[in-house]
C-alpha cells in the first residue's frame, strides 16, 4: 500500500521556521518525484516545491523561492521542506505527493497524496 506521511506542521510566529517531513512507503521511493503543495481555507491548492527522483533538480513557487528548501534522503524514503522566514500567508495545510511521471511540476502530475500537515503562522 502506498503511503505518504507528512509531519512537522505547527504554530509558529512570523519570521520563524519549520521543517516538514514526508515519509514514504509502499513504493520504490527513488523512482518518484516528490512535491509539496498547500491549500489555505477558501483557496485553491497550489504547488510549493518539488524535487526530482534523484534530487538533482528542484523547483519552487515564486512565494517559496529564497525562503524554502526542499531536499530528499532516498535511503530514508523521506523528503524535507525547510521553511524559513515564514509569513502569515504561508498558513495552510501542506501536502506531499509522489509521481513516477517525467513531468512533476503540476498538481495533475501526481498520483499519490499524503494526508497533510497544518502550518499556522501568526503575525
Amino acid at each position: 500500500e502506498v503511503q505518504l506521511q507528512a509531519s512537522g506542521g505547527g504554530l509558529v510566529q512570523a519570521g520563524g521556521s519549520l521543517r516538514l517531513s514526508c515519509v514514504a512507503s509502499g513504493f520504490k521511493f527513488e523512482d518518484y518525484a516528490i512535491g509539496w503543495f498547500r491549500q489555505a481555507p477558501g483557496k485553491e491548492q497550489e504547488g510549493v516545491s518539488c524535487i526530482h527522483r534523484s534530487g538533482s533538480a528542484s523547483y519552487y513557487s515564486d512565494s517559496a523561492k529564497g525562503r524554502f528548501t526542499i531536499s530528499r534522503d532516498n535511503a530514508k524514503s523521506t523528503v524535507y521542506l525547510q521553511m524559513n522566514s515564514l509569513k502569515p500567508e504561508d498558513s495552510a495545510v501542506y501536502y506531499c505527493a509522489a509521481t513516477p511521471r517525467k513531468y512533476y511540476r503540476r498538481v495533475l502530475d501526481y498520483d499519490y497524496w499524503g494526508q497533510g500537515t497544518l502550518v499556522t503562522v501568526s503575525s
